[in-house]
């Protein structure tokens, strides 16, 4: 058995994948990166090779191929993006495939990913953008339409084709009418947008609508703010990797603000305490892990999923945020009981599980449904590129 992965060669999340080959003691995996996939059109693979795609994030000039944007730390470009990068997954040529085309497609356009979890009866947040069929959101004055027309004081604004945070705002509206959101988003002078580890508060309508009208274009996806449990006093939410069917591996994400990654301030939070806080409240473990499970059942020619799992207050109910194509940058965490990665990293699973499967005649690729460090700006501490949907 074989492996490719396609990346950046000088990425952790190559790295990391090419130990645990090496670790399970197969050949290093041959790595085709990014550039040359964007450049030439595509690449080739062998009929037997297992192909693994990671990330294309973190590296300036596959961004700048992306986006055509020579500063990684903006913000703008995403809807190019994402035409540029599914348009060059589906011209990979031959080898079996660990992420599918199809799939990555739904997975990172929000909009659509939220349908399809919805009608799969996946419980998520209230959404007026959900689906393809829904009315594109032009602007400022289309939010505000929609928080209205909705009853939805309180509401995220994500780019459609975002990750990491990227372009998130947190929007809320006092009864009085006076509004502020909460971003990772820097607004410059002269209008530009960049990527920030700093959390900023805008509380002037006129900063927050130019915010909204520069990222429209790219695509905007509208969610109910719901609001989150709490551990030690601090809101709390859950990214939940899942292989082959089966959750692997979770981390507790908690913050004082809105937006818990933990690339922007987030911590981590003691998995433990959750458990128990989910059988305070009536609830059992593994019927959480069961809707992550549900919602990658989604994607099932996907071999590897993240998802961010919101608990509501008192930790009864649950919603999926998000499902992460690259979801599984969690160094060092292994996994959990009873899944059959104890002792693993999310890594070692996925590499696992295709072992597993090649044993039982069923291939390398992914399970049929029915089973169960970010570079800064040069000039500006703060600034960063987007990561690709890091926890």
């Amino acid at each position: 058995m074989r492996f490719a992965v396609v990346g950046n060669p000088e990425n952790r999340r190559v790295t990391l994948f090419a130990d645990g080959v090496r670790a399970a003691g197969l050949p290093a995996p041959r790595v085709v990166p990014w550039t040359e996939v964007l450049r030439a059109g595509g690449a080739d693979f062998a009929p037997g090779e297992i192909v693994r795609l990671d990330s294309p994030g973190e590296n300036p000039e596959v961004d700048r191929l992306l986006r055509d944007t020579p500063d990684p730390t903006r913000v703008e470009g995403s809807g190019r993006w994402y035409a540029r990068f599914t348009r060059a997954v589906r011209r990979l040529r031959g080898g079996v495939r660990l992420d599918d085309a199809d799939d990555l497609a739904v997975l990172f356009d929000k909009r659509r990913c939220h349908a399809v979890l919805a009608a799969a009866d996946v419980p998520v947040p209230p959404s007026p953008t959900s689906g393809g069929a829904a009315a594109p959101v032009r602007g400022w004055d289309d939010v505000r339409a929609a928080m209205r027309e909705h009853q939805m004081p309180r509401l995220f604004v994500k780019l459609a084709h975002g990750s990491s945070a990227s372009g998130v705002l947190a929007v809320e509206a006092s009864a009085a009418g006076r509004i502020r959101a909460t971003t990772s988003v820097e607004l410059a002078p002269d209008g530009a947008l960049f990527n920030s580890l700093r959390l900023r508060r805008y509380e002037h309508e006129r900063d927050i609508a130019a915010i909204v009208d520069t990222l429209a274009p790219d695509g905007l996806h509208l969610e109910r703010w719901l609001p989150k449990a709490s551990l030690g006093g601090r809101a709390a939410d859950l990214r939940i990797v899942v292989v082959d069917g089966r959750a692997t591996h979770a981390v507790v994400r908690t913050s004082t603000s809105p937006l818990t990654n933990l690339h922007l301030g987030g911590r981590r939070g003691d998995l433990d305490a959750v458990r128990d806080a989910v059988r305070a409240g009536g609830g059992r473990w593994a019927d959480v892990l069961a809707v992550c499970e549900r919602a990658a059942a989604c994607f099932p020619r996907t071999l590897c999923v993240g998802v961010d799992l919101l608990p509501a207050v008192g930790w009864h109910r649950f919603a999926v945020g998000e499902v992460n194509a690259f979801g599984d940058l969690l160094p060092r965490l292994t996994g959990l009981p009873d899944s059959g990665a104890e002792g693993l990293d999310t890594y070692a699973a996925q590499i696992t599980a295709v072992l597993r499967r090649s044993r039982t005649g069923n291939g390398g690729g992914p399970r049929r449904p029915g089973h169960r460090h970010h570079p800064q700006h040069p000039h500006d501490p703060h600034r960063t590129g987007t990561p690709h949907a890091s926890a």
